[in-house]
């Protein structure tokens, strides 16, 4: 990971020939870059690796075994203790406490708005110091807690059936407010300091807001502090990373970050899935399967999940149900289908299948040799379901949300 004293802005599009084209919006951020550095110009040392974070306090004015010694101690209470400020590091001298915080930042998102559903699935609504909003989600189970984090602010892929992907993308999220979710989870959760056994957040999928694959380096990185046996420390085997077709991207996916695939299929013909999934003009169905047969690491010990929206009247025939057993079998492929009832939004052009219907299209699927789920939806009553993610923000004016925000803090000061 680049040194934070080192990031840069982006030229603007015209002057980055070599890009990738994609379907839908128009991405006014089309590669990675920098957010603004905050207002008081300290560096937020969340996100980065343990070489960046040793280098950064070097940079910062610390010799080198100083830097060595210290990037160790912070390291542990940042992803171990979940320690915000460095006055709380008890092993590193309180002379040398200032020095830091006056330079450095361990940060958190700042939460707009947090809702916790009937079914007691939590959503965040988040800004990061640029003003940028996000959403993530915890969805508790019994054996479980699977977190869902956003990798972008937005999204450029455009899939109809999809409220996140009515939006623009804004820009990439950094691998520092990439874990900062992970962390914020974790403090809401009162997991620390941390443990490998009786956590509740066991889980995290990359399914929020946002293509994982169109931010490959800073999901690579973040997802590395997440898996370091010295971090976080959550095994790969507990992280699925879900794309929606990014053939390029796939096997380097595999090779760099090693977790488990989840791809969105939602169609099995061309036709079907040019309208809902656009990505699929560029990346045709054949291509994509193909790539899940090659990604690294696939076996029947760890099947590619393939995610399946059921859509009234457009992919949820007994026809498609079969053909999507041919397709599977044909690539050999070891997998796991869910099927996901449509979760509706306003403004949506689609209609959820039938129980009915449903419970006929996986017993087809099952009947193949594949296991076909249907997933039950959570969160629906406060738009946290699968398709439901789209900022609050876009809701309610930024205006609006500050007056709020403005006047819960009176009100909470008056008391």
């Amino acid at each position: 990971m680049e040194n934070a004293a080192d990031l840069r802005y982006v030229r603007p599009m015209q002057t980055a020939p070599n890009l990738m084209p994609i379907p839908g919006h128009v991405d006014p951020v089309p590669v990675p870059r920098a957010v603004s550095l905050r207002p008081d110009g300290r560096i937020d040392l969340i996100g980065l690796s343990k070489d960046a974070l040793r280098e950064t306090l070097a940079a910062g004015g610390l010799d080198a075994r100083q830097a060595k010694l210290r990037a160790k101690q912070i390291w542990h209470w940042i992803y171990n203790r979940g320690a915000t400020e460095f006055s709380a590091m008890t092993d590193i001298a309180k002379a040398q406490h200032p020095w830091l915080a006056e330079r450095f930042v361990i940060g958190r998102p700042d939460v707009v708005e947090a809702q916790v559903s009937n079914d007691g699935t939590r959503k965040w609504l988040l800004r990061s110091p640029d003003g940028q909003d996000y959403e993530m989600v915890f969805i508790p189970d019994a054996d479980r807690g699977t977190l869902c984090v956003s990798s972008q602010v937005g999204c450029t892929l455009n899939c109809t059936f999809c409220h996140t992907g009515t939006m623009r993308l804004v820009r990439n999220l950094t691998a520092g407010e990439i874990v900062g979710q992970v962390m914020l989870a974790r403090d809401a959760l009162g997991e620390w300091p941390s443990q490998p056994e009786g956590r509740l957040l066991t889980n995290i999928v990359m399914m929020g807001m946002g293509e994982p694959l169109y931010n490959f380096e800073n999901v690579r990185d973040a997802l590395k502090l997440v898996m370091d046996g010295d971090g976080l420390a959550l095994s790969k085997r507990r992280i699925t990373l879900s794309t929606s077709g990014v053939v390029p991207m796939m096997e380097r996916a595999g090779e760099e970050i090693g977790v488990n695939l989840a791809v969105s299929l939602h169609a099995v013909t061309k036709d079907v899935r040019d309208e809902i999934v656009p990505l699929n003009r560029k990346y045709g169905i054949e291509q994509l399967l193909q790539a899940c047969a090659d990604y690294p690491g696939a076996n029947n010990a760890r099947r590619i999940t393939f995610e399946y929206v059921m859509l009234k009247d457009k992919n949820d025939s007994d026809a498609d149900a079969h053909e999507l057993v041919r397709l599977l079998r044909h690539y050999r492929l070891p997998a796991k289908v869910n099927l996901i009832p449509f979760n509706p939004w306003p403004g949506a052009e689609y209609e959820c299948s039938t129980p009915e219907r449903i419970a006929s299209f996986s017993n087809i699927v099952f009947e193949g040799g594949i296991s076909a789920p249907v997933r039950r939806p959570r969160g629906r009553d406060i738009d946290a379901a699968c398709g439901q993610l789209k900022t609050a923000a876009e809701k309610k004016s930024r205006a609006e949300r500050d007056r709020e925000a403005a006047a819960a803090a009176a009100e909470a000061a008056a008391a």
